[in-house]
């Protein structure tokens, strides 16, 4: 089985979270993006895979900015499980992600595979 998914850019792992004292919290931004995850998995009407997966991930930045890829990867990963693609993020055994070119908006696609 292979779900495809059109995703917007994700926030950074550090606009992800928010701190308040030693109390780590999901914040406005996290709770946008997962929001706007959820949108796309309701629409796609997906059901909840299980087994093993692979993912392979594709982003294109908002803008030309120095950034980690693999900072967007844990709230994407957190999005998509709180979105129900598949029932935790440790049934992942296969990642890849690769940078596209800058994109106004940026965006990101997702496939994930059953293996």
């Amino acid at each position: 089985m292979i779900t495809s998914l059109h995703l917007p850019y994700p926030p950074s792992v550090n606009h992800y979270w928010g701190q308040a004292g030693k109390q780590k919290f999901i914040g406005k931004k996290g709770k946008e993006f997962r929001m706007a995850v959820s949108e796309v998995c309701i629409d796609m009407e997906l059901s909840t895979l299980d087994g093993r997966l692979a993912v392979h991930v594709a982003i294109w930045p908002p803008d030309n900015r120095k950034r980690d890829v693999d900072n967007v990867l844990k709230p994407l990963l957190d999005a998509m499980e709180h979105a129900g693609v598949y029932e935790n993020d440790s049934q992942i055994d296969e990642l890849h992600i690769i940078r596209r070119p800058p994109m106004r908006g940026g965006s990101c696609s997702v496939l994930v595979l059953s293996i």
